[in-house]
């Protein structure tokens, strides 16, 4: 069946809308940032880049790295542009964009998204690396979709009575990380139950000026513990992520470095350091 142009649309040229890249500039083995600064930071290590390019806060580098395709790409902040992301390089991969056809051979993609974080336990201080075993979505952008997170659905509702969970507030949902890149890539670092948030302050507790509606939300978050499960880190892309990757048939997983404790208060001004050996390790890795 045919795609209408309107549902998936291309730039003039023939590129995906929003990243702007054709097929051939992206690799199966994928690293998502952030931050489009830290793209070049990436690729300042490859030996090789064959391919640059910028569209909106999306950055994308395609060079080699130790005998590796490797692509580096930027998504911004929040699960919204996530769903951008993910959408337009499944799309890249496994819809041929001169017919406007799905294809019918699956590629796989590999997507490793490299972050920032905070803990939300008093045991995993600032500069801890935290791999995602699970993805926590309090963002609701996976119900807009038809899905199954049957396997976590006793989870969920344990955390939702557990934290009395607000009516007004999207349902929650649970994922998990691919097991292949959890294993090659983190097995040294902590692993635990990534939430994400839909955004940065009020979402995820924080109070400057404006009101929370619920102001016991972290502390809930924190003591939660569901058959010695708990959620360590609170961030902003990480449940989009592994709900679309699984929807879309791709291997996902997030590590983060966290720069700041919630609940000691404790944050690191300067991380670039420690995020260079985090980088450099999934690098080796991927």
């Amino acid at each position: 069946m045919k795609i209408p142009s309107s549902e998936l649309p291309l730039q003039p040229n023939g590129a995906i809308y929003h990243i702007g890249i054709h097929p051939e500039n992206l690799s199966d083995k994928i690293i998502l940032v952030g931050d489009p600064g830290r793209v070049e930071k990436i690729s300042d290590k490859f030996e090789s880049v064959d391919f640059k390019h910028s569209h909106r806060e999306l950055t994308t580098h395609t060079g080699w790295y130790k005998n590796k395709r490797i692509s580096v790409i930027s998504t911004g902040m929040g699960t919204d542009n996530i769903d951008i992301v993910l959408t337009e390089l499944d799309a890249l991969a496994n819809v041929d964009l001169c017919k406007m056809e799905r294809k019918t051979e699956h590629k796989i993609l590999s997507m490793v998204r490299i972050g920032t974080c905070g803990s939300i336990q008093k045991d995993i201080p600032a500069g801890s690396c935290i791999a995602a075993k699970h993805g926590f979505g309090f963002d609701g952008l996976l119900q807009f979709y038809e899905h199954d997170s049957s396997e976590y659905e006793d989870f969920v509702a344990h955390f939702v009575k557990f934290t009395g969970w607000g009516e007004r507030l999207p349902y929650p949902y649970c994922y998990s990380a691919d097991k292949m890149l959890l294993d090659t890539i983190a097995f040294d670092m902590v692993q635990g139950i990534t939430a994400s948030a839909p955004g940065f302050f009020g979402p995820q507790g924080r109070y400057v000026r404006a009101p929370l509606a619920f102001p016991m939300l972290n502390k809930k978050i924190e003591e939660f513990d569901y058959k010695n499960h708990k959620i360590t880190n609170l961030e902003m892309e990480c449940s989009a992520i592994y709900g679309l990757g699984n929807l879309l048939g791709h291997r996902t997983l997030t590590v983060c470095l966290a720069i700041a404790n919630r609940v000691t208060h404790q944050f690191l001004k300067d991380y670039q350091q420690q995020m260079d050996l985090l980088i450099s390790k999934v690098l080796d890795r991927i």
